[in-house]
């Protein structure tokens, strides 16, 4: 051999490995196919359709491609005419295609009839969530608008066969001439944020005023979600009637566009793929939806549905990042073993093994409530929702942290995943209300219907009085919720945690296997847990089950 292939030679690549695609997300998801079976769902040829889709080599590089290539606004054309047109990438429009070919966005709304529809929905969301994030804003919206749109029947005959169709379309035209239209929500401004009360766009009707009837609203919003949407929900002060919901589209009837300007797009640490954007209404035209001075409510019951995806979508990121971290530590070779078989890295597996079924429990068992309005579900529902959505989108900030770190330096570059994830995880955590607005809801909550937190504590006494330390936990939480308000308040963090851990710990104990439950139980109830993940004890976990259970070799 002479020097010059000796030299190539140290240019050859081994113990490289690259990140886990072009495999079944539903096939290869046994807690999923669970939790299914369980709930009666009959939806499981057509998700596993979609997860062989949403798992393949293809959507993948749509994935990526679309995250790189983000959304570009084109403000005016050639001649200095207001357009506010925002270009996507082919790669969006292939996502957004896919996740309406299998009603991401409406599914529940389409199957009024199905006992399982909202949890069917859930397993969509979630497939979708683990590869391309982005573009379940829209999804997002889109169903969380539905419930509020079929109450104004005006308005429900014109756009509803279009809210609901499965077709996508792409156009940017008039609602009327489309084929399905998305919508978005605008709250935010600059100088209240969460506090939506301080609201300063002002809506003034055009004729009569109250509800379906039209105003002209003026303004600016600071975060407007997803601008390219056909309409947006929007919450606008009138002059007597206080705070109120608005439906204003893009286009107007009449094929003009609406005077909705989009100022700039937001240059986002994650959720890149996505347009955020910040925008002036210069007297907009919009119709009034919900009744006068309930806009906050009426935006709010559209929230509690967009809670429940952020939930939904952080469960799914985890379990993407979980599934990434067991196949490459299973492949990639370090101090004579795989990874996989390093008791140090098992027990970082197993940890984030746990952590990611418990997330997946609780986020499905929400969805299943959304099917019911019994008193239990109900409770579920308005105090789980936000307390869910505050503990597992914390949770997929660390844990993705976490997993990025398996994969080494590689994980930390952009062009893969595992970045892609961790940058990803925190907007969860904030869209929609950030974690103190989520305790604050769940202290709300329990305060406005004290009976509700009884039903859930004895829903959860069912299951925990089996168990010393729930048992224990469960009594300690209840006298702790008995406080004066401002002390829940200064400690809603920790109760709020406390709360999602036990109600995790029961669902585990419900549905999981026992070895699962008792693995969370004893790890989750151990002094040192949750300063990083992987500070368990080989004796409290059966590594080799949890790990074929989470990723089937």
């Amino acid at each position: 051999m002479n020097t010059l292939e000796q030299t190539w030679m140290t240019h050859q690549i081994s113990n490289q490995f690259d990140e886990l695609e072009n495999y079944n997300l539903f096939s290869s998801d046994t807690v999923l196919h669970e939790i299914l079976k369980r709930c009666g769902s009959h939806d499981q040829a057509i998700l596993c359709e979609m997860g062989k889709a949403a798992g393949s080599s293809e959507y993948y590089q749509y994935a990526d491609l679309a995250n790189k290539h983000t959304p570009i606004l084109h403000a005016f054309d050639a001649r200095g005419r207001r357009k506010d047109f925002i270009e996507f990438h082919p790669a969006w429009h292939k996502w957004m295609g896919l996740n309406r070919q299998f009603d991401t966005h409406a599914h529940p709304f389409n199957h009024p009839e199905s006992s399982s529809k909202w949890v069917d929905w859930a397993a969509r969301f979630y497939l979708a969530g683990q590869v391309e994030c982005g573009n379940l804003c829209p999804n997002s919206m889109t169903l969380g608008s539905i419930p509020l749109i079929q109450r104004e029947p005006e308005l429900w005959a014109k756009i509803g066969d279009k809210l609901l169709s499965t077709e996508y379309d792409e156009r940017d035209m008039p609602i009327a001439q489309k084929k399905s239209i998305w919508l978005g929500m605008g709250m935010t401004e600059k100088q209240g944020g969460s506090d939506v009360r301080t609201n300063e766009t002002v809506a003034s009707p055009i004729a009569e005023s109250g509800r379906g009837k039209a105003y002209l609203l003026t303004g600016h919003k600071w975060f407007f979600s997803a601008p390219m949407c056909d309409a947006h929900l929007v919450v606008a002060k009138t002059e007597q009637e206080g705070l109120a919901c608005f439906f204003v589209p893009r286009w107007l009837d009449d094929s003009s566009k609406n005077s909705i300007q989009v100022q700039r797009l937001k240059d986002k640490v994650g959720n890149r793929s996505n347009s955020s954007s910040e925008v002036e209404f210069k007297n907009a035209w919009g119709l009034m939806i919900g009744e006068a001075g309930r806009g906050i409510p009426t935006i709010i019951e559209m929230a509690n549905y967009t809670r429940l995806t952020c939930s939904v979508g952080s469960s799914a990121m985890l379990r993407q990042a979980l599934v990434q971290c067991i196949a490459y530590t299973r492949q990639r070779k370090a101090f004579g073993k795989h990874l996989a078989e390093q008791p140090l890295m098992q027990a970082v597996l197993a940890d984030l093994a746990l952590e990611t079924e418990a997330a997946t429990q609780l986020s499905f068992h929400l969805a299943h409530c959304y099917e019911n309005d019994d008193a239990l579900s109900t409770a579920w529902k308005r105090i789980m929702t936000p307390a869910s959505k505050f503990w597992i989108c914390k949770r997929a900030v660390e844990l993705t942290g976490e997993a990025m770190e398996v994969f080494g330096g590689n994980g930390y570059v952009d062009n893969g995943i595992m970045a892609r994830i961790f940058k990803e995880a925190p907007v969860n955590t904030i869209w929609e209300g950030s974690g103190n607005v989520m305790c604050l809801d769940v202290l709300r909550a329990i305060g406005r219907d004290p009976e509700s937190i009884e039903v859930l504590f004895k829903d959860l006494a069912s299951t925990a009085l089996d168990d010393e330390t729930l048992k224990v936990e469960l009594q300690n939480l209840f006298t702790l919720f008995q406080q004066v308000p401002d002390d829940l308040q200064f400690m809603g963090r920790s109760l709020v945690s406390r709360l999602t851990l036990l109600a995790q710990a029961v669902l585990l104990k419900r549905y999981s296997p026992k070895y699962v439950a008792e693995s969370f139980i004893q790890t989750r109830y151990s002094q040192f847990h949750g300063r990083v993940a992987g500070m368990i004890e080989a004796k409290q976990v059966d590594v080799a089950r949890l790990l074929e259970r989470a990723l089937p070799q």
